[in-house]
């Protein structure tokens, strides 16, 4: 089971692992515009960001950053009791998970690439917006990821098809631009030889009259 949730811009899509087992599947499934945010060094749930096209992990608008600190600090035993915690947020694609490792827990390829913030104190207002657009699903995340993937490599695909459609079209006219110039150089030459005839015929006349 999934819970998913609006943020205060629905146009974004936040969902959340029941337990441990399911955060297993959301870490297996995630997508490559998934951002994953937990407490930092307590137990939480998994909470995922899901950005539009597009978009990177730096421009995450602010209001929809602080549902999600928020959604994580609240969805933690410990951290929703505490005030100063940290949260630390990444890609869905920097979280290492290797055979040797707890059922939901994780680890990182790049540590860098790891942002972490602060949560002063539980906004109850916020949490109680997020609660209400609450949902439970229960989605095929593999089917999920695969047709992603279909639509990327469709995607790729077309912006290959219309790379070579330009580039052809850069061709032809580059071509007909040179033919145009060879015309005009062969046009100047044959105008160049006519006035040499004429101007030699002329100094013909001339050296006959003097």
């Amino acid at each position: 089971m999934v819970f998913y949730y609006k943020t205060c811009d629905d146009s974004y899509l936040v969902y959340v692992g029941k337990d441990k087992h399911e955060n297993e599947q959301l870490i297996a499934h995630g997508w490559e515009n998934d951002v994953w945010f937990h407490v930092d060094k307590l137990s939480s749930a998994h909470v995922y960001l899901r950005l539009k096209d597009g978009e990177t992990i730096d421009s995450i608008p602010e209001s929809v950053l602080e549902d999600c600190v928020q959604l994580v600090k609240h969805n933690s035993i410990e951290g929703n009791k505490m005030s100063n915690v940290g949260i630390v947020y990444t890609y869905w694609s920097n979280l290492k998970k290797t055979g040797d490792m707890a059922v939901g827990q994780v680890s990182f390829h790049n540590v860098k690439a790891v942002k972490r913030c602060k949560v002063d104190k539980r906004v109850n207002e916020i949490v109680n917006r997020l609660n209400r657009t609450k949902t439970e699903a229960f989605p095929d995340l593999a089917a999920q990821k695969t047709a992603r993937i279909k639509e990327l490599n469709r995607r790729a695909r077309e912006a290959l098809k219309h790379q070579k459609e330009a580039e052809k079209a850069l061709r032809e006219q580059r071509m007909k631009e040179k033919e145009a110039l060879s015309y005009d150089n062969i046009h100047k030459e044959e105008k160049m030889s006519s006035n040499k005839e004429f101007f030699g015929n002329h100094t013909e006349f001339e050296d006959d009259f003097m």
